[in-house]
């Protein structure tokens, strides 16, 4: 299946989201500020005053500005970040899980656009659009040779403005033109269904402020459905993050109340905090009335939590959490390692700085930071193995990336060499046509890990990876 992501921006579904999102969105005013370093900031302005007055043509004062502060923080680490006006209101987008845009869930095809699933109710939805439509010009562009990233910039932009997409729908053989007109999307960052009779499935593609409030409706309907649910997986494969409270919320429906869920430590007293199983915690957050109108099956149904290298942040904190207070078996390949908690500090109306000032650790006080969680049960992705998971990033993987603190491990050669065979093996397989490297939908009857899972749950033999081991922190050589 092709890197697939609704159309909101700056969220793009994986590694690479799981090393960008963040997990906390705050704001703090600091009291004091230490000490400058006056010569040093003389020397800044210095240089300012060579480039604005030497530079070979005119510079732009602001930018100069910008980037030097961009810069700066960037040195940081991976996830601290300058906010212009633009990224800001991408950010902010991304974090609330609305959008203005068509509605539709998108994925690459032969070089064409495919639409996934238009989002019920959505412009694109009463347009009439369908899952396997291609679309193949976006107003007058040809999307052939563009990345998805900049084919969703295209159809995204302004509420009540219009963009035509030339569709080319393949069971009916034609092509033909559909105007749509923007709107503001709220994202569906959670789907379910009952499996079969006893046993469901829930799936967090994101912790945006509105999951909680999503899933809640979701559980009451797979209840509905079947009230009488055995057990439960909770997917949060390629769930790359996002609100550390929306993480809190979804734990604490499984989790007896006012258990420890996530603590964090850091410069500041606000950095240092404990956040348990209670409303009190979740206070403010979308739906979070519904925590004490969960059904009570909720805290003692089996549970399985699924989880990947694209699994960062607020799905870790989940995992952790779970696994910790022994509440689900984890099942699947070892987590993303993003084990920082990014606090957001306005610098002005639209402009803002998203820094990192703690590490966050599980309720048994361990820091999983550029280690991950690491499941009970090793399963690989399809039942010939995960052959390319020594190709994914991960946040040990990242340059600058902050050590866990608990312990480091020197590099692996074991894991260098994996890799060399992966990309053997990658190159082998991208000779082979489009449809044979697809790899099954999340959720599908043929989602290998999902079938382990729900295995599990029945008390069933389970087909545990003979290769997966659990891969420590590495530091690299000077």
């Amino acid at each position: 299946m092709g890197h697939k992501l609704k159309i909101t921006g700056w969220v793009a579904l994986g590694v690479v989201a799981g090393a960008l999102t963040t997990v906390s969105l705050q704001t703090v005013a600091r009291n004091s500020l230490a000490p400058l370093p006056l010569e040093e900031l003389q020397q800044l302005a210095t240089v300012f005053g060579m480039v604005k007055s030497d530079y070979v043509e005119p510079v732009d004062e602001k930018k100069l500005i910008t980037d030097a502060i961009t810069g700066m923080v960037a040195s940081l680490d991976p996830h601290s970040q300058y906010f212009d006006k633009k990224s800001f209101k991408e950010f902010r987008e991304g974090t609330s899980g609305k959008f203005v845009g068509v509605g539709i869930e998108i994925t690459q095809e032969d070089g064409l656009v495919k639409i996934v699933s238009p989002i019920e109710g959505s412009p694109a939805f009463r347009a009439g659009l369908k899952t396997n439509d291609l679309i193949t010009k976006i107003d007058d562009t040809a999307v052939k040779g563009l990345t998805l990233n900049e084919a969703v910039k295209r159809m995204r932009g302004e509420p009540n403005t219009k963009v035509l997409l030339t569709i080319y729908r393949k069971d009916e053989n034609r092509t033909f033109p559909v105007t749509i007109t923007r709107e503001e999307i709220k994202q569906q960052s959670v789907r379910g269904k009952v499996v079969e009779p006893g046993y469901a499935w829930i799936r967090v593609s994101q912790f945006q402020e509105r999951s909680f409030e999503d899933f809640a409706k979701k559980v009451d309907e797979i209840y509905k459905q079947d009230p009488k649910i055995k057990g439960l997986v909770l997917d949060l494969r390629n769930d790359p993050g996002g609100l550390l409270t929306s993480a809190v919320a979804m734990s604490a429906a499984f989790l007896p109340e006012n258990v420890t869920v996530v603590s964090t430590n850091g410069q500041t007293p606000e950095s240092k905090q404990v956040l348990r199983a209670t409303a009190s915690d979740i206070r403010g957050l979308a739906g979070a009335d519904a925590l004490k109108t969960l059904p009570a099956a909720l805290k003692k149904v089996p549970l399985v939590v699924l989880v990947n290298e694209g699994s960062a942040s607020a799905s870790e904190i989940v995992a952790g959490a779970l696994q910790d207070h022994k509440r689900a078996t984890i099942m699947g390949t070892q987590s993303f390692g993003k084990g920082s908690v990014q606090t957001f500090r306005p610098l002005g109306p639209d402009t803002g700085l998203k820094i990192t000032t703690s590490r966050y650790y599980t309720p048994s006080g361990r820091s999983i930071q550029a280690k991950g969680i690491v499941p009970d049960v090793m399963v690989d992705e399809t039942e010939e193995g995960s052959p390319y998971a020594a190709l994914r990033m991960r946040e040990a993987d990242l340059e600058k990336h902050l050590s866990s603190g608990q312990g480091e491990e020197k590099k692996d050669a074991a894991r260098e060499k994996a890799r060399e065979d992966a990309l053997k093996r990658l190159e082998e397989e991208s000779r082979k046509p489009a449809a044979d490297r697809k790899v099954p939908e999340f959720g599908s009857d043929k989602d290998f890990q999902l079938i382990q899972a729900i295995n599990h749950l029945k008390g069933k033999p389970v087909l545990v990876s003979k290769t997966q081991v659990e891969r420590k922190e590495e530091v690299k050589d000077n």
